[in-house]
């Protein structure tokens, strides 16, 4: 599959399917395409299906300057009007969600629909007192995780992080090996993404025109500050729908793929081009 150059970045991407409307993947943070596995080939039957490494991550470009999230959101712009794949279906899943709400805002005429799983945005949750000593402990975990980077130490930064603040304990073992692999290249993404301002907050009155169907989900199992900034986005957007992964955490696509195939079809089903 190719390698194009979008805003001067060489990206890798991939697309599956040859019928039904376009649907894009944006995955999170530490990871690339291949996270998507366990659901694309299934999608595939259904959707045109993109998926991408985003610039820095695994096939694409590692620039060597700072980078921040509105290039991020710049890439899946341009890679979108690239390929002619809007109106689409755009998912993301954490930092790639976050980045799928500030396109929105930004451009919602690319969207057919938008589906989010858990963006850590949290930002939003600077005036919610409850939300406080949650992300107090966050910001210490994420810390610890970011002085483990700066030190080159990627392996034990990558496996801090999947079992302090994205899976749970004694979660690193359990990942294939090539997942792990992923997240330990990807390490030095996150300290880029960790030393950009703009990167977890989230001016919510930017969706207040995005007139599109959204669906925003979260896992049963997941921290609760990440409902928390769901409650506070969907009250931005106009036809927002909510819908929980029982027994699922921040990566349903994998840990739970049937039920998240499941849900996104019918989602889409509702909103497809007749």
């Amino acid at each position: 599959m190719p390698t194009t150059k979008i805003n001067g970045v060489n990206l890798y991407w991939e697309v599956l399917g040859q019928q039904g409307d376009p649907l894009v993947l944006v995955h999170g943070s530490w990871g690339d395409h291949y996270n998507w596995n366990p659901v694309v080939d299934e999608l595939s039957e259904s959707f045109r299906v993109l998926t991408y490494d985003r610039r820095g991550h695994s096939k694409s470009e590692r620039p060597l300057a700072q980078g921040s999230v509105e290039e991020d959101v710049d890439d899946l712009v341009a890679l979108i009007e690239y390929l002619g794949f809007s109106p689409a279906h755009i998912a993301g899943n954490s930092g790639g969600a976050a980045i799928v709400l500030k396109t929105a805002a930004r451009r919602p005429d690319l969207f057919r629909t938008l589906i989010v799983h858990e963006p850590p945005l949290f930002g939003v949750l600077k005036n919610v007192d409850e939300a406080q000593p949650m992300l107090q402990v966050v910001e210490s975990r994420l810390r610890a995780v970011v002085d483990l980077i700066i030190t080159r130490e990627y392996e034990q930064a990558a496996k801090l992080f999947v079992e302090t603040i994205a899976f749970g304990p004694d979660a690193w073992p359990q990942l294939p090996e090539s997942v792990r692999q992923t997240f330990i290249y990807n390490a030095p993404t996150f300290l880029d993404e960790i030393n950009d301002p703009a990167n977890l907050e989230f001016d919510t009155s930017g969706l207040s025109n995005f007139n599109k169907p959204a669906l925003l989900t979260q896992g049963s199992g997941s921290a609760p500050f990440f409902a928390m900034a769901l409650n506070i986005i969907a009250q931005a957007l106009p036809k927002a729908k909510r819908f929980q992964f029982d027994g699922a955490g921040h990566v349903p696509h994998i840990s739970h793929p049937r039920q998240y195939i499941k849900t996104l079809r019918e989602f889409c089903a509702t909103y497809q081009e007749v």
